[in-house]
């Protein structure tokens, strides 16, 4: 679903510790400098539903951190799909807040959007996180710690 205000987030129970506003603030950031103004929606929502998006969408019975689902429409990128159980996990391994994790993952899944796939572009995508992993103050990004 398009938005014509703006990216979305929308939340079907965050966890305690990430602040709705400042994980909406990101989203805008994202936006203004990264997308060009292209449009997104984020859903930050529970491993259950990501596990039904990951089978549905690519044949994977497994739940996964993010996924992203890139549109047709111009001028809107599509949708990124974030567990926030997962965040969590993830950010206690990596010793950073739920909320930070969860715009790794965001970052991350924009990139997808904008046609990113650190599986198949030889490090391009990587070296995009990092670069604006590094603009925004993000910590260590997905691809690097999978490639440590």
């Amino acid at each position: 679903m398009s938005s014509s205000d703006g990216s979305r987030v929308i939340f079907s129970g965050a966890p305690a510790d990430v602040r709705p506003g400042v994980v909406r603030r990101f989203a805008s950031r994202i936006e203004r400098d990264l997308t060009k103004r292209r449009t997104f929606n984020c859903l930050i929502t529970g491993d259950a539903q990501l596990r039904r998006f990951n089978r549905e969408f690519r044949g994977q019975d497994h739940t996964t951190d993010v996924l992203s689902f890139p549109s047709t429409s111009p001028g809107f990128l599509g949708d990124v799909a974030i567990s926030s159980q997962r965040a969590r996990m993830q950010a206690r391994r990596f010793g950073h807040s739920t909320e930070d994790e969860v715009r790794i993952l965001m970052l991350h899944g924009v990139l997808h959007l904008l046609g990113y796939d650190h599986e198949t572009d030889a490090g391009r995508m990587a070296r995009a996180e990092k670069r604006w992993r590094a603009r925004l103050g993000l910590p260590v990004g997905l691809i690097e710690r999978v490639g440590a």
